[in-house]
Parts: structure tokens; sequence; C-alpha cells
């Protein structure tokens, strides 16, 4: 039986692609998961076009990741909070904060998970900050200052 994927089925295909399977896998599974539906000619021009409108989105995308990326490198992102008089926090900053901050000090939306910190910002001072998000890679500054 031909199907189209609605969502990505592992070992089976990704969205929009039309595939063919058993009918009993189709019947009992993937159409009852809503992970499929019957390959009919009207469905199968409505999955075309949302696979070339899925592909121009995903270009437009990565365009504005790699400008925000760019922003971030020149932008100066501060953090305030507290800390002892050893120069340690009180509480660890983490993707959120540093999510928030990115977009109060340079008006840059980031995706929390392109944020790849090894660990928790646990001192106070200037700290390089990993991003990747998809095929684009990046760094930028955060300065943790006392509050």
């Amino acid at each position: 039986m031909k199907v189209i994927l609605l969502k990505y089925a592992k070992g089976i295909g990704h969205a929009h692609e039309t595939v063919d399977v058993s009918d009993g896998f189709a019947l009992n599974h993937l159409i009852p998961q809503k992970l499929a539906i019957a390959a009919t000619a009207g469905a199968s021009r409505t999955a075309e076009g949302r696979k070339v409108k899925g592909e121009t989105r995903k270009e437009v995308d990565a365009q504005l990741v790699a400008q925000n990326f760019a922003t971030l490198a020149e932008a100066r992102i501060v953090i305030r909070t507290k800390v002892n008089e050893k120069g340690h926090l009180y509480d660890a900053v983490n993707a959120p904060e540093i999510v928030a901050a990115a977009k109060r000090d340079a008006g840059v939306d980031l995706p929390e998970d392109a944020v790849k910190l090894e660990k928790p910002i646990k001192e106070a001072g200037t700290h390089e900050v990993p991003v990747a998000f998809g095929e684009h890679f990046g760094k930028f500054s955060v300065i943790v200052e006392a509050e």
C-alpha cells in the first residue's frame, strides 16, 4: 500500500515522502498513529506542495540563523547575578538565562537548544558560549557580573 508520511518514521522515511509499505502495517500502525495517510492523487499534490514550502522555510531559517550568529558575535551580552566574595555564583547560569539575555541585549531570538554549553557557568567573568543550529556554528561572549 502506498502511503504519504506526515512525520518522520524511523526506518521508513521522512515527512511528505511517498513510501510503499505492507497493507497491515499501514492500516494497523501508520494511519491510526497519524504518521501517514493513504496516497491518493489529491494527497500527493498536497504533500508535494508542503514539501516545497518546507524546503523554502528551511532556507529562510538558515539565513536568519546565520544573521543572528553574526549579530551575537558583535553584541555585548551581560548577565547580572549574585556572586560571593570569591567570584563564584550562587546559582549557575544555564542556556535559558543566556537565551533571555541574548534577546534582551542583542534582540536575537535564539532557540534554547542552539546553546551548546558543556557545563553551566559558575564563575563571574567573560565566557565563550558555543552555539550551533543545523549546519551553522558560532561563538559569542557572555559577561557574568556581580549584582
